[in-house]
């Protein structure tokens, strides 16, 4: 058997598992899974020393393989960062289980009774780069919702991955449920990504987070439905109307309290009125942070730190310590401006006038719309939905942070007292 024989074999292996654990898990009682979820979150603060081990493999490969800071960033775990996962999978066990909500029910003049009751989804594919902690925050909600998942981390991350994965399969054990409801693809070849774009009999759902390239080929290539988390091209701006302390707090919060998430601002968009006087003490608290600057004309004649953009920044998810400043004529300037460059994630306003903040509400199409707060809030946890398994960009079923409601469907349940249908 060839090589590509054999990817595909462990996966339909792999899928046929999770078809079945996703049957069990279907019809799982809520105290099971809250147990599997707080068992897991107990496993990975026992096997923290494991868990680091594993982790420094990943960092020195990456360090060699010459990651950025950034990436490197994303790919670090530390004792703080594990209780913090750790955490993360508590809150999630302490949400309420949304699978058999019935979300409206009704009668009908014939006497049937219809509801509409909330399943899961089945088995979801989740297809993610360097970030370590989404092996756990993709298994948990998966698990809460009902939904069997198959986890293919990024190489860079593998060892890391594979630490967590024993812990929740310690979980899943402790509470009498499938260890094959979360599996993590244990290779690294390229190829059983490919073998899982294509996994219509087992997976209901694909999930990929990650770069561009990523993204673009699992777009082009999979024939399973996707949740899309395109590339966070956010973008910050400061109205005329902004008060300048918080203008400069919420910026420099939105792009450097961690530069290598998705909701990191990477736009700074300044309304003409307020740039002369509020752009060197932001750019200062940028520079001062550690940040490059890059800017157009305007803002480089109020600050000579600014460097010269290039049109390529416009469009760059920079995901490091870089940020590019663009001065517009006010908020229609701003909105146009994130239509033509933005990637429908995370934007925001920092206004005190009501009126241009409900403008910049309306007219924004993005997933998730902030005022006068960072884009770093662009999280599940954040928005008390425990955790999230990604930010849908797409406008199909989910979208923003996709979280445990999310990874359900709907099904409709009608009873009847022998009714037919007449002819």
């Amino acid at each position: 058997m060839d090589g590509a024989s054999n990817i595909a074999a462990l996966m339909r292996d792999i899928g046929e598992n999770a078809k079945a654990a996703a049957a069990e898990l279907a019809v799982a009682s809520t105290d099971a899974k809250n147990t599997a979820l707080k068992e897991m979150a107990a496993s990975l603060r026992r096997r923290t020393d494991e868990i680091l081990a594993a982790n420094a493999k990943d960092m020195k490969a990456g360090e060699e393989k010459g990651l950025t800071g950034a990436m490197l960033d994303r790919l670090l775990l530390t004792a703080e960062r594990i209780d913090g996962v750790a955490k993360g999978l508590e809150a999630i066990a302490e949400l309420p289980d949304p699978v058999g909500t019935v979300e409206r029910a009704w009668d009908r003049p014939n006497g049937l009774q219809i509801s509409r009751v909330r399943v899961p989804l089945g088995v979801i594919g989740v297809i993610y780069e360097s970030r370590p902690n989404v092996t756990a925050d993709a298994g948990g909600l998966c698990l809460k919702s009902g939904n069997a998942a198959i986890l293919r981390g990024g190489s860079e991350s593998f060892h890391s991955s594979r630490a967590i994965v024993e812990s929740l399969a310690e979980g899943l054990q402790a509470a009498g449920l499938p260890e094959s409801a979360i599996q993590l693809v244990p290779t690294t070849d390229r190829a059983a990504v490919g073998e899982m774009l294509t996994m219509t009999d087992f997976i209901d759902v694909i999930v990929p987070r990650g770069g561009k390239s990523l993204i673009q080929r699992v777009s082009d290539e999979s024939k399973v439905p996707l949740f899309k988390h395109l590339e966070g091209l956010c973008h910050t701006y400061v109205d005329g109307a902004a008060d300048p302390a918080m203008a400069k707090a919420v910026v420099v919060n939105a792009k450097m309290r961690r530069t290598g998430i998705c909701g990191a601002t990477e736009t700074l968009l300044i309304d003409e009125k307020a740039a002369p006087a509020m752009l060197t003490d932001i750019v200062g608290g940028l520079i001062e942070a550690g940040c490059e600057v890059r800017g157009d004309a305007e803002s480089q004649a109020i600050d000579s730190r600014i460097s010269t953009a290039s049109d390529e920044d416009w469009d760059t998810e920079y995901l490091d310590s870089i940020i590019a400043v663009k001065v517009v004529p006010g908020v229609d300037g701003a909105i146009e401006f994130i239509r033509k460059h933005g990637s429908d994630h995370t934007d925001a306003i920092v206004t005190d006038d009501a009126e241009a903040a409900e403008q910049f509400i309306n007219r924004v199409d993005s997933a998730i719309v902030l005022v006068n707060a960072s884009t770093q809030f662009a999280d599940g946890g954040e928005f008390g939905m425990g955790a999230e398994i990604g930010i849908s960009t797409g406008k199909l079923h989910a979208r923003g942070p996709v979280g445990v409601e999310q990874l359900t469907s709907m099904k409709y349940v009608v009873r009847g007292t022998g009714q037919v249908r007449p002819s």
